[in-house]
C-alpha cells in the first residue's frame, strides 16, 4: 500500500504543478483527451481505494462474524448492508455531480468516508458494524462520481479509453482489497484494515482537492427532487441504459457469488489457509483485470457487442475450473483470472456505451447504471453464503454458472434493440 500511495502522490503533485501552470499540451506524457496521465492515474487510484473500502470484508467474513457474534449463515449480511448503502448512495449522491461542483462533491464524500471507516473499526456489536458498513457503502459511491468526472473531461473519441483506465483502477481495487485485507488481518486484526484505509483515504482527499479542476453544474436551475426524478426518466428514455444496466446487474451478481463465500471453503480443511493466503487469490484476478483494460479502446473502435459476447462467454466458462477447487487450488486461480477478465471487459464496454448519450447527464447515467450493479452485488453476496451452507461449493458454482448463462441469453436477445449510436466507432485512436 505504501508504494502505491507514493506513486499516486508523486504523480498527483506533478499534475497539480502543470495544471496550475496552465499546461494542457498533448505531448508524450498526456492522453490526447486533454487529461494528463498523472491525473488519470489519480482518478484510477482514488476510485480503486474508494471501492476497495466496500470489498475489504469479503475475505474477513468469518473473523468479523465470530468477533461480533454474527452467525456464519448470515455473515453475508455484512456485505449486503454495504451494498444497500451503496445503492442508496447511487440514487441520492451520485446525481449531484450534475448539480454541484464535482470537485467539492468527491472531496466531501471522501472525508465522510474517513469517518465511516473509523466507525467500522471501532464497532463493538453486530448492529453497530452493519450500520457502519451501510454508511461506508453510502460514501463509497464517490467511485462512480469520479468515473463520471473523468468521462466528462475526456474527448468523445477517447472517452472509452479514459473510462477503461479508471475502471481498471476500480476492478483492481476490488480484487486487491482481498489481498490487503487478508494480510493486515493476519498481522494485527481485521480492524486495522479499516483504520489504515481511513488514513489513505484522507491523503487521497487532499490530493484530489489540490489536483482536480473545479467543474460547475451545467444546469444550476434544476432542483434536487427533479434531479433524482430524472434518473427514472433517463432509464425509460434510453434503451442502451436499460440494456446495459441489466447486464451489469447480472455480471456483478455473478462475481460476488464467487467472491463472498470463497473464504469459507479456503479457510476450512483440507485447505485451512490463512487470511493472507486467501487474499492472494485477488492477485490472479488483478492480472486478468490488467489485460482487460483495452476493452475501452475496443468499444471506441466499434467492437462493443463483440467484446461483450466474448467476455460473457468467458465468465460462463470460468465456472468450470472454479468448480474443480476441491481437486486443486490451481483450478480456482485459473477461473478467477478468467472471470475477472470477462467482468471488466463487459463493465468497461457498458460504460463506454452509455456515456455516448446525454452528455449533460453523465452523473445521472452513472447512478442509474450502477444502481443495478449494487442490486446484483447485494443479491450475489446474500444468496451465495446461504447456498454454500446448504449445498456447498458445488451449489455456489451452479448458481454462478446459471447467472452467467442468463446474462448471455439476455445480451443475445437485446442485440437488435441496442441503438447503433451506442455501438459504432467514435473516431480514430
Amino acid at each position: 500500500m505504501r508504494s502505491t500511495n507514493e506513486v499516486a502522490s508523486a504523480g498527483a503533485a506533478s499534475a497539480a504543478a502543470r495544471l496550475q501552470a496552465g499546461e494542457f499540451d498533448r505531448g508524450n506524457e498526456r492522453l490526447s483527451s486533454g487529461l494528463s496521465r498523472p491525473v488519470v492515474l489519480l482518478f484510477a487510484v482514488a476510485s480503486g481505494l474508494a471501492v476497495a473500502n466496500a470489498y475489504f470484508a469479503h475475505p474477513l467474513l468469518d473473523v468479523m462474524a465470530d468477533d461480533l457474534g454474527i452467525a456464519r449463515a448470515t455473515a453475508g449480511l455484512i456485505v449486503g448492508f454495504t451494498q444497500l448503502g451503496y445503492g442508496l448512495g447511487l440514487v441520492l449522491l451520485v446525481p449531484l455531480g450534475d448539480l454541484i461542483d464535482r470537485r467539492k462533491l468527491v472531496v466531501g464524500q471522501s472525508l465522510l468516508s474517513v469517518l465511516a471507516l473509523v466507525s467500522v473499526g471501532f464497532s463493538t456489536t453486530g448492529a453497530m458494524l452493519l450500520a457502519s458498513m451501510a454508511a461506508m457503502g453510502l460514501m463509497a459511491v464517490v467511485t462512480q462520481a469520479l468515473v463520471a468526472y473523468a468521462a466528462s473531461l475526456a474527448r468523445p473519441a477517447e472517452r472509452g479509453q479514459v473510462v477503461g483506465v479508471v475502471t481498471s483502477g476500480i476492478v483492481l481495487g476490488i480484487l486487491l482489497a482481498r489481498t490487503v485485507a487478508g494480510t493486515l488481518t493476519d498481522l494485527s486484526g481485521w480492524r486495522t484494515v479499516y483504520f489504515v484505509s481511513a488514513v489513505l483515504t484522507l491523503i487521497i482527499a487532499a490530493l484530489l482537492y489540490k489536483v482536480l479542476p473545479a467543474q460547475e453544474a451545467r444546469d444550476k436551475r434544476m432542483s434536487y427532487p427533479r434531479l433524482i426524478g430524472s434518473l427514472f426518466t433517463l432509464f425509460v428514455e434510453e434503451p442502451v441504459l436499460r440494456i446495459r444496466a441489466i447486464i451489469a446487474m447480472l455480471i456483478f451478481a455473478d462475481i460476488t457469488t464467487l467472491l463472498t463465500p470463497l473464504v469459507l471453503p479456503l479457510s476450512a480443511p483440507p485447505f485451512s489457509l490463512s487470511h493472507t493466503a486467501i487474499g492472494l487469490f485477488g492477485l490472479a484476478g488483478a492480472a486478468g483485470a490488467l489485460g482487460a483494460a483495452r476493452a475501452g479502446r475496443w468499444a471506441d473502435r466499434g467492437y462493443g457487442q463483440r467484446t461483450t459476447g466474448i467476455a460473457l462467454t468467458l465468465m460462463l466458462v470460468a465456472w468450470l475450473p472454479i468448480a474443480l477447487l476441491p481437486h486443486s487450488i490451481l483450478w480456482l486461480i485459473a477461473g478467477v483470472l478468467i472471470i475477472d477478465f470477462g467482468l471488466q471487459a463487459v463493465h468497461v464496454t457498458n460504460q463506454g456505451m452509455i456515456y455516448r448519450v446525454r452528455p449533460e447527464a453523465q452523473s445521472r447515467l452513472t447512478a442509474a447504471y450502477m444502481v443495478f450493479y449494487s442490486i446484483g452485488s447485494a443479491l450475489g453476496s446474500s444468496l451465495s453464503t446461504m447456498v454454500y451452507v446448504y449445498a456447498g461449493w458445488t451449489g455456489v458454482c451452479l448458481l454462478g454458472a446459471g447467472i452467467s448463462a442468463l446474462a448471455i441469453a439476455f445480451w443475445a436477445a437485446t442485440l437488435n434493440a441496442t441503438p447503433a449510436t451506442a455501438t459504432q466507432a467514435t473516431g480514430s485512436n
